[in-house]
Parts: C-alpha cells; sequence; structure tokens
C-alpha cells in the first residue's frame, strides 16, 4: 500500500465532515435559538415541555432531577430483564454491580462496557435501555454548552433544560438517526426482533461438544434491531456496540462505506457545534480559531498514531532481545511492509484502525473498529491522550465545554504576563471565575490518576491485567481515562467484567471496578458540566468593558497559539510522568513474548 492510500483516508473524513459541518451549524444555531416554527403538535408538545426560564442553578437541578429519574428507570429495566418482553433467547440479569456499572456507564454518555451486549442484553434493553439513553444522555452536554452561550452572550436566564432537550432529540437526533439507518440498512446492517440464527455448520461437530457434552453442529449467530441504535451510537458520540465486537463486527460495519459512515458520524456534530458556538455569539472569526486549534490537534494525533501504526511493524514480530538470561531470538521472516496488523480489522485498510482509534478517543465517541490493547506502545499514545486532554472537539458540547476551561485558564495566564485584568468577550475573568473553571479542569486528572494508582499498586489491577509491566499499567490507566473522559472505549486486556448473575466464572476483582468506574463517570459527567454553566452565568452578570488597544483579540492567529500552547503544556504537567511509566517505557523497554 502506497504511502498517498494510508493518508487518503483520514484526510477524506476530515474534510468531508467540515464541510458538512458548516450548514449544520447553522442549522443548530437555528433550533437552539427557537427561530423555528413547528407543525402545532410538537408546538403543543414544546408548550407542557417549557417550565419557563431557568437561571444556572435551576437548570443544573433540573438537569440532576432528569438524570436521576433515567438512574432509576434504567436500573428497573435491567434488573427485570429477565421478565420483559423481547427476549427471544432468554437473556437473564446481570449482576447487580454490572447493572449499577451500566446505568451510569449509558447514562453519563460513556459507554464503557463491562459486558459483551449480544450475549447479556435482550432486544427490550437494547431499545428500551440502550437506545433510549443514547438519545437523552447524548443531548445533556448538548444542551449545557447551548445555556453556557446564553450566559457569555449576556442573555438573562440560561434557556430552560426540558425544552432544550426536546429540541435536541426531537430536531437533530432523530431525524438525522433515520437517515443514517437507512443507509447502514441498505449497506447490510440488520434490522430484526426474531431470535438469534442457528445455522449449520461447513464441517459436522465443528463447534465441538456443548455444556451436556452433546456434539454440535450449529453456529448461534446473533442479531437483532441493530440499524436502530448504530446510527445514534455514533451520532450522539455514545459508542456503546450492540456486538461485543463494536464497530469490528459485520453486522455493525459491513463495509469500508459504512465505516467512512461511522467515523464522519461521531465527528459530525462535535464539528458543527464549535460552529454553532460562534454563530450563537456572533464572533465567527473566534469560533473559527477555536476550530483550527481542535482540528491541528486532532491531526496531529491521527497522524502519530498512522505514524506508529501503519508505517511502523509491529516489535514483537521483527525482533526480540534477549530476556531473564535466553538468546537473542533472531528477526522473524514476516512481511511487515504494511505496518503492524495485529488486531486490526482490514476490510478497511491499514490505516482505518489507528484513525479511528485517535479520532474516537479524541471526539469522546469510545467505538472501535481495532484492538487499542495491539497498538504499536506509541501509537496507544495518541488515544491516550486525546481522552487525558478531553477537548478537542470532544463528545457533543461537552469538547466545547472543556475547552472553554482552557481558554479561561490561557486568557488568565496572558492577562497575567501583561499586568492587565484579563478579559473574555469584553467580560473580566477574576478569582471567582479561575476557581470555578480550576475546580471543573482539575476533577479529570484527580478521577483518572488517583483510582489508578490505587489499582496498580494492589491486587485489584495487578490480578486483572493480563500484561505485565509498563503495558499492564497502560491498561489500568487507560480504564480510567476512558471512564473519566465518558469515553467508553475499552484498550483491552483487562478481566473487569462479571457479565450475567449466573455466570459461572466471573473475573475476580469485576465488583471493584464495576464500582470504582461506575463512581468516576458519575462525578467527571456532571461537575465539568455544572461549574461552567455557574462560571457563565458569573460572566454574564458582568457589565462588558469597552475594547481598547490592550483588550486581547480572541480571533487572531496568535490567540489560538496561545490556547493551543495552554493545551498541550497543562496537559503535561497533568499526564506526562504516566505517560513515561506506561506507552513511552513500553516502547523503549523488553518486548516479552505475549506481551
Amino acid at each position: 500500500m502506497s504511502q498517498f492510500q494510508v493518508w487518503l483516508l483520514p484526510l477524506l473524513i476530515l474534510s468531508v465532515t467540515t464541510a458538512l459541518a458548516i450548514p449544520l451549524s447553522r442549522y443548530l444555531a437555528w433550533i437552539m435559538d427557537g427561530r423555528y416554527r413547528g407543525p402545532a403538535f410538537l408546538r403543543w408538545i414544546e408548550s407542557r415541555l417549557n417550565t419557563g426560564p431557568q437561571s444556572w442553578s435551576q437548570y443544573a437541578i433540573a438537569m440532576l432531577l432528569f438524570n436521576t429519574l433515567m438512574f432509576v428507570f434504567g436500573f428497573v429495566v435491567l434488573s427485570l430483564q429477565r421478565q420483559m418482553p423481547l427476549n427471544p433467547d432468554g437473556k437473564g440479569m446481570l449482576a447487580p454491580t454490572t447493572i449499577f456499572n451500566s446505568v451510569i456507564s449509558f447514562l453519563t454518555n460513556t459507554n464503557l462496557q463491562h459486558y459483551s451486549g449480544e450475549q447479556c442484553f435482550s432486544y427490550f434493553s437494547q431499545l428500551f435501555f440502550v437506545c433510549w439513553n443514547m438519545f437523552l444522555s447524548a443531548s445533556v452536554g448538548f444542551c449545557g454548552l447551548a445555556a453556557i452561550i446564553r450566559g457569555l452572550r449576556g442573555d438573562k436566564h440560561m434557556g430552560n433544560y426540558y425544552l432544550d432537550m426536546w429540541r435536541v432529540c426531537a430536531y437533530t437526533f432523530l431525524p438525522a438517526s433515520l437517515i443514517m439507518g437507512v443507509l447502514l440498512m441498505a449497506d447490510g446492517v440488520p434490522l430484526t426482533l426474531q431470535a438469534s440464527a442457528k445455522v449449520a455448520t461447513v464441517e459436522p461437530g465443528a463447534m465441538g461438544p456443548d455444556a451436556n457434552g452433546q456434539v454440535q453442529e450449529k453456529q448461534e449467530i446473533a442479531r437483532g434491531p441493530v440499524a436502530a441504535i448504530i446510527p445514534i451510537k455514533h451520532l450522539g458520540t455514545n459508542g456503546g456496540g450492540f456486538f461485543g465486537a463494536n464497530s469490528a463486527h459485520p453486522f455493525e460495519n459491513p463495509s469500508a462505506w459504512s465505516n467512512f459512515l461511522t467515523v464522519m458520524n461521531f465527528c459530525l456534530f462535535p464539528f458543527a457545534l464549535v460552529l454553532m458556538f460562534g454563530r450563537m455569539l456572533k464572533q465567527r472569526r473566534h469560533a473559527w480559531v477555536i476550530f483550527g486549534v481542535m482540528m491541528t490537534m486532532l491531526i496531529i494525533f491521527i497522524g502519530w498514531a498512522v505514524f506508529w501504526d501503519s508505517l511502523r511493524p509491529n516489535p514483537a514480530l521483527t525482533a526480540h532481545p534477549a530476556i531473564a538470561g535466553r538468546p537473542a531470538v533472531p528477526a522473524l521472516p514476516v512481511d511487515q511492509s504494511l505496518g503492524n496488523l495485529e488486531g486490526k480489522e482490514l476490510r478497511f485498510g491499514t490505516s482505518a484502525g489507528p484513525t479511528f482509534a485517535a479520532a474516537t478517543t479524541a471526539i469522546a465517541c469510545g467505538s472501535v473498529d481495532c484492538a487499542h490493547d495491539s497498538l504499536n506502545p506509541l501509537a496507544g499514545l495518541s488515544p491516550l491522550t486525546g481522552m487525558w486532554l478531553n477537548c478537542i472537539y470532544g463528545g457533543k458540547g461537552v469538547g466545547m465545554i472543556n475547552l472553554l476551561l482552557y481558554l479561561i485558564v490561557g486568557v488568565f495566564i496572558a492577562g497575567l504576563m501583561v499586568g492587565r485584568t484579563p478579559e473574555y468577550l469584553s467580560k473580566k475573568v477574576e478569582a471567582r471565575e479561575m476557581k470555578l473553571a480550576m475546580l471543573a479542569l482539575l476533577v479529570h486528572p484527580i478521577m483518572i490518576l488517583m483510582p489508578a494508582g490505587l489499582f496498580a499498586a494492589t491486587d485489584l489491577g495487578v490480578k486483572s491485567t493480563n500484561n505485565p509491566g509498563p503495558h499492564g499499567l497502560s491498561e489500568i490507566v487507560y480504564e480510567f481515562s476512558s471512564a473519566s473522559a465518558n469515553n467508553g472505549s475499552e484498550f483491552g486486556g483487562l478481566n473487569t467484567g462479571w457479565g450475567l448473575n449466573d455466570n459461572p466464572n466471573p473475573a475476580p476483582y469485576s465488583r471493584p471496578w464495576d464500582i470504582a468506574t461506575g463512581l468516576v463517570m458519575l462525578f467527571s459527567r456532571f461537575i465539568p458540566v455544572i461549574a461552567p454553566l455557574a462560571l457563565a452565568a458569573s460572566l454574564a452578570a458582568k457589565k462588558p468593558t469597552p475594547f481598547t488597544v490592550g483588550t486581547m483579540r480572541t480571533d487572531t492567529f496568535t490567540f489560538g497559539c496561545l490556547l493551543f500552547g495552554t493545551i498541550i503544556l497543562l496537559g503535561a504537567l497533568l499526564f506526562l510522568p504516566v505517560a513515561v511509566l506506561g506507552p513511552v517505557a513500553e516502547h523503549f523497554g523488553p518486548i516479552p513474548f505475549g506481551g
């Protein structure tokens, strides 16, 4: 494969998605500003949902109350799965801690899965728990960003949470999901409520004996209402797979065309929301500067992953140094001109896996089409760093909210450097705003590094990994990074799943992993949304300062460099040590067989 072919896919995805995001941003601003006039029956629904203007605290309380009800609903659905309809394969109840983890996971738009969907969830659970949450949880960050924008432009109120939720679901996610669902069904994604198919194998007895010692001659192929879930899985940057193999499964991702649509779908709304931010604030040049900073980082991360994985061989196959007194093993006669092919879905091309891995973690989607555990060590830095920074477009709305926190810190530092009170959008940034910004920023590294350190230092983590040394540390850190970033992707290699309650052989430390990651997801979801709401309301209450020669412009290349430098500097200060102990140490260290 030529260099041109390797780089064509990521360039095509980014350019097409950017072109589509421009008109979509105009539509989103039109919807969230309420400048539309829908049919009479929809207006009737909106009038019942609209409880009136809300302050930032009322908006936050409404959001928390709504999500509390969703938690109770989800817990009931999963607890009563055996008794619910649409269960043709007779799925039982999940373990209680796995229910707790799964409910929080889908509630927080994380979709971290300590189970395999086709083995553990009935069709009722897939439709009325998974799909339902994918629409509603994906709207939380979207609504939060819209409320923050209203505060930044000086509106008297932050909007109404219930009305914003309706607008996002009914006028954006639902029509977009219908369009993408039709395209995916045309490409072969199934949509059925029939039970799993029993298919005769080519070779009699190829399946081996079953639990009763009888020879199996039929294979059971899981299926279901897949096409109803996959569109919102990606458009809502949810990422939870209908199947355990996620987007590497041919029923979720049948072809190179569906793979292209998949990556474009989870990039589309995060791209468009940055431009919507500029339209609603009437600061389009400022939004394009932010968009450029995010795009630069995304290109760097995708390029880094492709370079170190698609253009570099698997070091465990090319050479093997002497280990524990054994003689060095000569280079194996393996053709690796196509790069590291371990754990890759090669239907989509050699660069598709690293491109998908870098984009799904930077965008906070969590869908995967390759094994991140099999990426070359330095290539694995790309998905980890995307989740650590958590502001490179990020999930819908939340990525832009997180970048605003870095922006406020950068503006504050720049103001101190020139001896002038920092300002953002003609409002002074003072002690209260900085405290709120730092509160929201520091939650993320605390929720990653503290539990990761605890688990790595005890049997909770050490005996849950399949790989020793730096790679095992990367597995542990990745799990908590994914939970805290509300990403949901898995590095692999960890034994964290209990699965069904009657599982005779659960992972030994699955309960602590369920509870710890569940709490991390919960705190890391709502604190970084609520604190910026209070920050925006604080700025809204201040009088605008006049624009002078000394005012720092936020729509210039210089400001973009300041913002980029702030993100990289803070990210390095927070996460560089653990990066060196994990992927970097693995790259320069010995390569054990099977490691």
